[in-house]
């Protein structure tokens, strides 16, 4: 299916939903009054973001609910072979000599031709990535034998074989064509292809965590196994474009029966194991700007966001009305002044000082109704209330991690100094220089004190040093001649995906639709439950509540590996070339990438990031090692006892880094964050007290407040305070006051077509294997062109006569000619 076809959907299912713009404030919040509490009495969120949750937790949102029985299955085919070959000793207890040879047994047996027989086998070879449970005795011994018996599996080329297997049901055509026939598509479906995936993702994940406690030839491993997954030795391509090809495949409907969420987190991890996780792109870019002879990074980007607090957040005009409400009792009166909220004098004092006693200390209601620096016309109280006593002054030790002032290093961009000094030369001089930086000839002091500021706090990033070197050789292809380009896994994925990228990420973003909460079921689109819906619907309501929340995980596991995988592909591309995270964008934004993401978001936020779709006790490895206890409705509407739900928040903040890393020095597609009126559903996500996401939010909200009018700004006051001092400056930038608007037009489609033309340009001279073809030499010598070989197709022998006859024997050849002058 072509790239254009694959696009509709998407578009007329964001047109049908994403783009009636002002919801209903009852289809946004369900019970306002609760919402405008829980946003009031917020607790601090204790979430530390990174690549990913807990291993355990990884481990456990492999599985659906729905596949529990499927444990026992594991180990009664393991149990039943086993005790043929071990004669009364279990696994624990066997030598290492003999469990190679039980998994060599084992592999063995995968190359039979009968269908159920190697299913057997690969469910016994499941039960050991998964740990032997039935050995175990608490949940810490699964994942100590899972990962012996994960590294002796690898050793033992099982992830070979298993890719051979998957290989294979991929092309099924027979499983395909039935699946594409059927009504109704549950778990039986895909049992083949879920037991494969189950049992590469837990040897991926597994061996992917780093433990202190790791054998030398377990770290060799690891290092091996990861330059296999990166480099080309699977038919050519990295493991990450054939599952690629599998979402391709099952979002154009031609196979509904593949796992998708399966398919997705295995995807996410091998990304994630190949190229590296956050921590790692942080050291690359080091590395990256040390080798380009550029200054150092100003901070660690990661500890700075980590030691940031959250603010207290904005209220909405629903809350305010609510609030009003509720101090009316009975009498009206007018308050001269209400003092600005927490964030305003927060400012005055020290930036990274917590103010969650002070907020206990001050009248709630008088905090929060004066959000903005609104002037409120209701109040209980005729006599103005006197301020409250200052808090109590903390002991230094509290102090002394967090320090004063901003917490990021101003930057400037050379060309912010270049217009900087252009508009100075043409105010006091009357003309310009170019992109002269350095001439000051004419201009008066104060100038000369600016630009020495700027240029103490000029950034040159890695990104622009690249379009630099391309537009060098794009001018001189032969003076400069071949560019070196170093054979990363980034660089090899890259031009794996290159042929069908546009194709890669409309099926990953129509997942994403299908599995956003916000979205409604319609008739044409995918089908995501097909690995967790039972063959048999339930009949209880138990079994009905259970299937819900199992069904409501799984979408959100999804989102999270979708979410998780978008972002690690652009900030991974934007480090390896810049025209290789332009293009990622590019396809992503035309493909409504931006209206989805706050489709996503016009949602009630909080109820999302406090869901509890989870049921602890079926949780694996929690599951097959204690006994199951009798669920109840009222066991499963209490769900577990945590604050937040990990993936969601991490999903949510995912998501606005895409957003940010969209938008970032697009003029056109910050105005589409504008149009689509993001500011309302943004400012709503900054109820969320974690101090990661507000900072995303703010950082979406600053690049669109000059355009949002002196109103809004006026009106947010303490979103403004808070963008203050939790986004990084730039010196230059007029962002609070909304100047020169009108000299900046907005032309999308002239500012993404010289983007593409940049693209096409750079994908051309580095990729196309017939480039420069106007200055490849040309060979005039007869012998040495006759004596050429030619790759021929291997069937040219079969038709080599019907060829001689049909292109040499009845062709008339002037032989005359080639005696005549031209």
């Amino acid at each position: 299916m072509q790239a254009e076809d694959m696009e509709v959907p998407i578009i007329n299912n964001l047109n049908d939903n994403g783009d009636r713009q002002r919801p209903k404030g009852k289809d946004v919040f369900k019970d306002p009054q609760k919402e405008s509490e829980s946003s009031m009495e917020s607790p601090n969120l204790e979430f530390e973001y990174g690549d990913t949750d807990t291993l355990t937790a990884e481990l456990s949102e492999l599985y659906s609910y729905t596949e529990e029985p499927e444990f026992a299955l594991n180990r009664d085919y393991f149990e039943e072979d086993f005790r043929s070959h071990a004669r009364g000793r279990r696994w624990i207890e066997l030598t290492a000599e003999e469990q190679r040879a039980y998994v060599m047994r084992l592999l063995d047996a995968l190359e039979v031709t009968d269908r159920d027989k190697r299913l057997k086998v690969a469910r016994a070879i499941l039960y050991l990535a998964q740990g032997v449970f039935d050995e175990c005795d608490t949940e810490v011994d699964v994942l100590h034998w899972s990962r012996h018996n994960v590294f002796l599996l690898y050793d033992m080329g099982i992830f070979t074989a298993l890719l051979e297997l998957l290989s294979m049901e991929i092309d099924n055509n027979q499983a395909c064509s039935s699946a594409v026939r059927k009504p109704a598509i549950s778990l039986a479906d895909s049992t083949e292809l879920r037991v494969l995936l189950s049992i590469m993702y837990l040897m991926v994940e597994t061996i992917r965590v780093q433990t202190e406690d790791d054998r030398p030839e377990w770290r060799a491993a690891r290092e091996a196994f990861k330059n296999e997954l990166g480099a080309p030795l699977y038919n050519g391509e990295p493991f990450a474009l054939l599952l690629f090809t599998m979402v391709t495949k099952f979002c154009s409907m031609n196979a509904p029966h593949f796992p998708m969420k399966k398919v997705l987190l295995l995807l996410w991890k091998t990304i994630l194991f190949t190229l590296g996780g956050f921590e790692e792109l942080q050291e690359m870019k080091v590395r990256g700007r040390e080798r380009l002879n550029l200054p150092p990074l100003p901070e660690d980007s990661i500890k700075v966001v980590r030691a940031m607090r959250a603010a207290s957040p904005p209220a909405s005009a629903m809350e305010l009305i609510e609030q009003q409400q509720q101090q009316k009792r009975g009498r009206r009166s007018r308050r001269p002044l209400v003092k600005q909220d927490s964030l305003d004098t927060y400012n005055e004092r020290d930036p990274f000082k917590n103010d969650d006693a002070r907020d206990e200390e001050e009248d709630p209601e008088d905090t929060d109704s004066g959000i903005e620096g609104e002037v409120d016309p209701l109040d209980r109280d005729v006599i103005i209330q006197p301020p409250p006593p200052p808090p109590p002054l903390r002991p230094p030790t509290e102090r002394v991690n967090f320090p004063k002032g901003l917490p990021w290093a101003p930057k400037v961009r050379e060309k912010d100094i270049e217009h900087f000094l252009e508009t100075s030369r043409n105010k006091f001089i009357g003309f310009t220089l170019g992109n002269d930086i350095e001439t000051l000839v004419g201009l008066p002091r104060p100038i000369h004190e600016s630009v020495k500021t700027l240029k103490q706090h000029k950034y040159v990033s890695i990104a622009e040093v690249q379009i630099k070197r391309e537009e060098e050789l794009q001018q001189c292809p032969l003076t400069l001649g071949e560019e070196e380009v170093e054979e990363t896994p980034t660089e090899m994925l890259y031009l794996g995906m290159l042929p069908n990228l546009s194709q890669y990420v409309i099926a990953l973003l129509k997942l994403l639709l299908a599995a956003a909460p916000t979205s409604k079921a319609k008739t044409d689109s995918i089908n995501i439950l097909a690995d967790v819906l039972p063959e048999e619907m339930p009949i209880t309501v138990l079994q009905s509540m259970k299937l819900g929340i199992d069904v409501n995980r799984h979408k959100e596991i999804i989102v999270k590996a979708i979410s998780a995988l978008l972002l690690l592909l652009l900030k991974h591309f934007k480090l390896n070339h810049v025209y290789q995270f332009e293009i990622v964008s590019q396809h992503l934004v035309f493909a409504n990438c931006i209206p989805l993401i706050l489709k996503f978001f016009n949602q009630n936020i909080m109820s999302y990031i406090s869901a509890k779709n989870s049921i602890c006790v079926l949780d694996f490895p929690h599951c097959v090692v204690h006994e199951m206890p009798e669920l109840t409705a009222e066991s499963l509407e209490a769900g577990d006892s945590n604050q937040f739900c990990w993936r969601n928040l991490f999903s949510c903040i995912n998501l606005l880094r895409i957003l940010n890393k969209l938008t970032k020095w697009k003029h056109s597609r910050t105005m589409m964050l504008v149009v689509f009126k993001s500011a309302p559903i943004l400012k709503r996500a900054l109820k969320v007290k974690q101090a990661m996401m507000q900072l995303y939010v703010l950082k979406l909200l600053k690049i669109q407040t000059k355009y949002l009018g002196r109103q809004w700004r006026k009106s947010n006051m303490k979103t403004m305070s808070a963008i203050y001092q939790k986004v990084r400056h730039r010196l230059n930038d007029d962002w609070a006051y909304g100047n020169d608007i009108d000299a900046r037009p907005w032309d999308f489609q002239a500012e993404e077509c010289a983007l593409r033309e940049s693209i096409e340009k750079f994908n051309s001279r580095r990729y196309d294997k017939n480039k420069n073809g106007d200055f490849t030499p040309v060979d005039n010598c007869l012998q040495s062109v006759l004596g050429q070989r030619v790759e021929l197709p291997e069937d040219f022998h079969y038709s080599y006569e019907m060829w001689l006859e049909r292109e040499v024997f009845s062709q008339p050849i002037q032989w005359e000619g080639l005696l005549q002058n031209p």
